[in-house]
């Protein structure tokens, strides 16, 4: 700790002998602050050393007391402004914090702990970008060893490629360097390879269980993992260590939202936004957890805040659209048009300004204009979004060639018999929700809504470390042991406990995508109910170029490419009934809207359960719905959307091209090539 004017002699000496009981003896360290002020009266060291004796203590508004007037005293001096900060952050004033605390890394940018602690404030503040900046600076100046001063400012600079080789060589030599296995964890990390991030910081940890920022790290990793209970576990270990972090709550309330528990997530963004209620995306985050909640109105209202304090968010309006039932005025329509004319939005706000356009044009029923800006949204889209068509016709191709009737003949009876995951699949936007809504309102069926974990395992099964690599899935499902294969649904079962919050032995897993993988889910839980729900082409795809998805749908960027995702997902569907004949049970949306009760009773025989008139009501479920239909499911069915798609058929020639036969042979699937 250092000030302006130096001491010496015997007040040195004080000064550092008061420094040194800070950790250990706060209180001690305290009186003998007050010893050396009485004899030299504001002097400014001991003055703030007095107030982190006194933050160390816990008595927060006294160190404020002392602090506020010591930094207007002595503006540039870094370390007053670094605990100013802290002591800011203890007090729940999170965005005063911030400001102390940039104002410390400016005056001194190597002053570590002050970007760590910027780094948590910014990460609750939903400042992910701006986090992980500080947090690699944090690094790069903790970092005392020289060999690895390189390595950390091409992390801080973001240069992957040159930190990457130089971390793995030092490690080579020195293979418990903590310092240096956490950056190689957070270059994996950054680039996607949880896996490996999540073994880097096992280690990690092993060998240094109390380094917090590590745990911190491995938290967010195990939850980008798909492990969201490992993931609590560490931040409840983090959390009993330091109550008042406002990134570790911030992660928990995200992690808390993924497993279903709004209830506790929406309680953590109440208390955060006492301390942020100024941030914008702190208020959208706590939005999207009302609206899945199924408090709309509430939701609207955060929606609404987050506007108000930063008009440039283009996805607090895109998150209004999204709920489908909600209707824009005239003066937000001139408002997101104002926003669009500016310079400085970022493409991220002006894709979502396009989203919410076009859905403010179609209630408007100005269809022209609505398709220019859907369109527009969706070209920003996929310009940043990769997507390879030819990827998955190739995969389709490669499923049919090793799905055959005598590979699933000789494994016959393998894989884990439990009955309880019903998949529904298809493509979003086909009735899938609706589906999961009528079945969870079934005494016997819980709904868990869109799981990652099939494709979880299938990544595992892929072998690939890098997207350029060439998956061995699902050929690699030839060599897999019966033992293999019982141990992947057992597995499944496992992760997916945590969703299930109720005694109901049956429960949905309904993720559209894992329509690519019922060769998987065949093979490990042959018991399982697989339910295909199909839209009229044309309906389907046009609702799901309409639609902004969060993640997970890159192939609806494009007429082209959403046209011929739908036309490989028929051929690979029509390929399993083929080969496993009655395992697949169709639901068409038309057939839904034309006789309810009918489908729905067809729907629950498949599964091996009694009718129920409830799940006729099920818009009276008031269950958790985190999809983009989650406000239209609860309502009843309604026949409008149906052949929504025709006030925009001038423009759907890309999509009627591509979807090529499929479209003409609709309901059934034309014959397989």
């Amino acid at each position: 700790m250092t000030s302006g004017p130096e001491p010496v002699g015997t007040l040195e000496v004080a000064l550092a002998h008061a420094e040194k009981l800070l950790l250990s003896q706060p209180g001690l360290a305290a009186e003998q602050a007050r010893e050396i002020l009485g004899a030299v009266p504001n002097h400014p060291a001991a003055t703030l050393l007095l107030a982190m004796a006194r933050r160390r203590s816990n008595d927060v508004a006294d160190a404020l007391r002392i602090l506020e007037p010591l930094a207007a005293s002595q503006p540039r001096w870094a370390a007053t402004q670094r605990e100013l900060g802290l002591a800011l952050g203890d007090a729940g004033r999170g965005e005063e914090a911030v400001v102390a605390l940039r104002t410390a890394v400016r005056l001194q940018p190597t002053m570590a702990d002050a970007w760590r602690a910027l780094g948590d404030h910014l990460y609750a503040m939903g400042d992910t970008a701006g986090a992980d900046q500080a947090y690699a600076n944090h690094i790069r100046n903790s970092t005392r060893d020289p060999r690895l001063m390189e390595p950390a400012l091409a992390l801080a600079e973001g240069r992957i490629a040159v930190a990457e080789p130089l971390l793995r060589s030092h490690l080579q030599q020195f293979p418990t360097d903590v310092a240096a296995i956490r950056m190689l964890a957070e270059i994996a990390s950054r680039i996607g390879r949880y896996s490996d991030a999540e073994n880097l910081l096992t280690r990690c940890l092993e060998l240094a269980p109390g380094f917090k920022a590590a745990r911190h790290n491995y938290a967010v990793v195990l939850h980008r993992n798909n492990k969201p209970v490992e993931a609590l576990a560490q931040i409840d270990q983090l959390l009993a260590a330091d109550p008042r972090s406002p990134s570790f709550r911030n992660l928990k309330a995200t992690v808390l939202a993924r497993v279903g528990e709004y209830d506790e997530a929406i309680r953590l963004y109440d208390q955060l936004l006492r301390e942020y209620a100024l941030q914008a995306k702190v208020w959208l985050s706590y939005g999207h957890a009302l609206k899945t909640a199924g408090r709309q109105d509430a939701s609207i209202a955060a929606y609404r805040k987050s506007i108000e304090l930063e008009p440039r968010l283009g996805e607090a309006y895109w998150s209004l659209a999204n709920l489908k039932t909600f209707r824009f005025t005239e003066t937000d329509v001139a408002a997101m048009r104002a926003q669009l004319e500016r310079s400085d939005l970022t493409q991220e706000d002006r894709f979502h300004f396009h989203f919410a356009l076009g859905k403010a044009a179609e209630d408007a029923r100005d269809y022209a204009d609505s398709f220019h800006h859907y369109a527009e949204g969706n070209r920003l889209r996929k310009e940043v979004v990769p997507y390879d068509s030819g990827t998955v016709t190739e995969n389709v191709r490669r499923s049919r060639a090793l799905f055959t009737p005598g590979f699933f003949a000789a494994r016959h009876g393998v894989g884990c018999t439990a009955p309880d995951p019903i998949f529904v699949v298809g493509l979003p936007r086909s009735g899938s929700t609706l589906v999961e809504q009528i079945l969870s309102s079934h005494s016997a069926i819980e709904g868990t809504m869109e799981l990652p974990d099939v494709v979880g395992i299938v990544k595992e099964l892929s072998g690939r470390s890098r997207r350029s690599e060439v998956s061995k899935y699902p050929e690699v499902l030839e060599s897999l042991e019966p033992g293999a294969l019982r141990e992947l649904g057992e597995r499944y079962l496992q992760q997916t406990r945590v969703q299930r919050k109720t005694g109901a032995p049956c429960f949905v897993d309904k993720l559209p995508n894992n329509w690519a993988h019922v060769g998987l889910i065949h093979l490990m839980l042959p018991n399982a109910k697989i339910i295909d729900t199909r839209r009229h082409p044309l309906s389907c795809c046009f609702s799901g170029f309409k639609q902004h998805f969060a993640r997970g749908q890159n192939f609806s960027y494009s007429l082209e490419d959403i046209g011929r995702y739908y036309a490989d997902y028929v051929t690979l569907m029509a390929h399993f009934d083929v080969v496993l004949p009655g395992r697949v049970h169709r639901v068409i949306y038309e057939h839904m809207v034309d006789d309810s009760e009918g489908e729905v009773r067809r729907l629950l025989d498949y599964c091996g359960l009694p009718f129920e008139d409830a799940c006729l009501r099920f818009y009276e479920n008031d269950r958790a719905v985190r999809t983009a239909s989650s406000e239209q499911v609860r309502q009843p069915i309604f026949r409008d959307a149906m052949d929504h798609w025709r006030h925009y058929e001038p423009w759907l020639d890309p999509l009627t091209a591509a979807l090529g036969p499929v479209l003409d042979a609709y309901p059934a699937a034309p014959p397989l090539p």
